[in-house]
């Protein structure tokens, strides 16, 4: 389990991420330049990161790669400028990296990419780094949701008490939301946080191929909706609509699947213009 997310408090996906912890009370921090430099003046002292000696931001960006255990660079595009030398960073000292192309990967899926990634690397101290918000407006809106549903599929795993360093996990835990009773309610849950590019990425997706290919995304459906828990409510109101049996969690994720996956195509499919 993550114990700490960090970044280097720069605008766009720097500081989603460090938002994003705030949000759920998780433990965040990082290196920022000298002045607490971002690109529209001081971070606010608000958000609690150590300052450099001096206002190099390569110098930031090492400190970041160093003090983390391994580092996803959340993008639109390609790695360039300073997510460019985030990775170089990262095979320089040898420390796990990911990087997710938004263009590649709808945020509906990323967070639970990350996650897998996360468990498979034992990571504890995740850096958060990528674009910028002047050259990339959406990335602080998408790096939110992403780290948000990350913290949530990282705290839904963990028991109060454990060693989690420097957080309150009862606290984390009550900032959780309610999990869902009925589908309906799961699917409009998810789809309220959606962008309209994910939206119409789903929504074009073939249902076996999501399904099948993102398996997940029934990892995080099992955590954010309770379902590991012991939903019964939301598994009856799943067996109420299915044509097929629904003898536990897995079967119940597919139907919230396939509902949700039908109500997007059916607003956001895209249609061919003669």
């Amino acid at each position: 389990m993550i114990k700490k997310i960090i970044s280097g408090g720069q605008t766009g996906a720097d500081r989603g991420a460090l938002d994003a912890a705030i949000k759920y009370s998780f433990p965040y921090g990082g290196w920022l330049p000298k002045g607490r430099l971002t690109e529209n003046g001081p971070l606010p002292n608000e958000y609690q990161l150590k300052e450099m000696l001096t206002k190099n931001y390569p110098g930031r960006t090492e400190k970041n790669v160093l003090a983390s255990d391994g580092t996803v660079i959340i993008t639109h595009g390609k790695l360039t400028g300073g997510s460019a030398l985030t990775k170089k960073l990262t095979q320089k000292h040898k420390l796990p990296c990911l990087h997710i192309n938004l263009n590649e990967t709808p945020a509906f899926f990323a967070s639970s990419e990350i996650n897998a990634w996360i468990n498979e690397n034992n990571i504890e101290i995740l850096n958060v780094a990528g674009s910028r918000a002047s050259k990339d407006p959406q990335i602080y809106e998408e790096t939110l949701y992403i780290i948000q549903g990350l913290i949530l599929l990282q705290l839904v795993n963990a028991q109060p008490g454990a060693n989690t360093t420097d957080c309150d996990m009862n606290e984390c835990l009550g900032k959780l939301p309610d999990p869902p009773r009925t589908v309906d309610e799961a699917v409009n849950r998810v789809i309220e946080d959606l962008d309209l590019r994910d939206k119409v990425s789903i929504a074009n997706m073939d249902l076996d191929d999501m399904v099948n290919f993102h398996p997940h995304l029934h990892v995080y459906f099992k955590n954010a909706f309770g379902l590991w828990s012991g939903n019964k409510e939301l598994i009856e109101s799943c067996r109420a609509i299915s044509k097929e049996p629904v003898r536990d969690e897995n079967d119940a994720t597919s139907v919230i699947l396939g509902v949700l996956f039908k109500k997007l195509h059916e607003t956001h499919t895209l249609k061919v213009v003669d």
